[in-house]
């Protein structure tokens, strides 16, 4: 941990400048006050381009032994590789004494997320699962409608991370073995998880369709799943890269009315352009994206909260400078990965699967 007293910057670490590294990590902590993009490792010759001229200050190495040799310019570690590195990375930056990022999937297996999660309590360091959607502005919009209890009980919670796809962009994800953990279940399925378990809690049953669609395909491109949480709310959550007509991307059933959001949280497009969360309007949406509450008799339009996931990075610095909070738990990406396996199996088997406790 950083002496709190300390006045230097976070110096961070990332292994991995591909479009989780270019895009959804480095922009983020370069925004963020108080930390600098100390390192980047990457070996991809033309990404080594793209570092040194977007990160003059960053040092970039070419293999992470460099980075393991110099552990102690480092404050934090962020892995943002292939999935299968995710956890074998994870723990060899635990072992040389360094706090950790790790990007969703946390891991390929519930055990292996355990492992991971054993040796940090063993070393005393934080393991923090990279879960940015819970900064999705519909997502923060419907912590605060339930917050105001408008909804009432909430009776079915209904999620979409869709896209049009049909033509394969080559690459891992599309063209991998289970060892790899690519897919749809593993990429967007894991941010439907995450949203369903913090804002339903702990899940008693699963049930879930994967489907493998587009020709030349080796993994999930068409995924179902429904949660039963121990509270009673379904959850019904879809991801799918070949929806021609892309579903709400919320809507949120509950006794007094009902909460729909059409249009998708607009930082990933915002990031993936090349702007950066540094101005009082990033994560704002027009009235013309917000979504609608209704009775069933009126309807009127509601008020987006703005995105943020710089947030995650400003919780990781105030937790590594003052002792805060993690802004995720690594047993929440334990439990989203049961799920995962849950579904896995409910997919192939086409039944049920009952959860029971850890």
């Amino acid at each position: 941990m950083i002496d709190h007293k300390s006045e230097h910057e976070i110096r961070v670490a990332l292994i991995g400048f591909g479009l989780g590294g270019a895009s959804f990590h480095a922009p983020l902590i370069a925004a963020t006050p108080g930390m600098m993009l100390a390192t980047i490792v990457t070996s991809n010759r033309e990404r080594v381009s793209q570092a040194r001229h977007l990160y003059p200050r960053a040092h970039i190495a070419p293999a992470v032994q460099s980075l393991w040799d110099h552990a102690a310019e480092h404050d934090l570690v962020v892995i943002t590789t292939p999935n299968r590195y995710h956890a074998s990375l994870a723990r060899e930056a635990l072992t040389a004494g360094l706090p950790v990022v790790v990007d969703k999937p946390f891991a390929r297996t519930a055990a292996e997320a355990r492992d991971v999660i054993q040796l940090a309590r063993a070393k005393r360091l934080p393991v923090i699962p990279y879960h940015n959607r819970r900064w999705d502005s519909e997502y923060l919009t419907l912590r605060r409608l339930m917050g105001a209890g408008v909804l009432g009980r909430i009776l079915r919670f209904e999620s979409r991370l869709e896209r049009w796809r049909p033509q394969l962009k080559g690459g891992w994800r599309e063209h991998s073995g289970a060892e790899d953990a690519g897919g749809l279940l593993y990429d967007l399925g894991t941010h439907l998880i995450d949203q369903a378990l913090t804002l339903f809690g702990p899940v008693t049953q699963v049930y879930a369709e994967s489907d493998v669609r587009r020709s030349g395909a080796q993994t999930d491109d068409d995924v179902f799943v429904a949660l039963t949480h121990a509270t009673g709310v379904r959850s019904h959550l879809w991801s799918s890269a070949v929806a021609a007509h892309i579903g709400p991307r919320m809507r949120v059933i509950g006794e007094r009315g009902a909460f729909v959001k059409q249009d998708v949280d607009p930082q990933e497009a915002a990031l993936r352009s090349g702007k950066i969360p540094d101005g009082p309007d990033w994560g704002a949406e027009s009235a013309e994206s917000w979504g609608f509450l209704t009775d069933g008799v009126h309807k009127h339009p509601v008020e987006s909260e703005p995105g943020a996931y710089q947030r995650f990075y400003a919780e990781i610095s105030a937790m590594l400078r003052d002792a805060a909070p993690p802004p995720v738990n690594p047993e929440d990406a334990l439990a989203g990965l049961r799920i995962i396996e849950a579904a896995q199996r409910s997919a192939a088997e086409r039944c049920v699967i009952i959860l029971g406790s850890e």
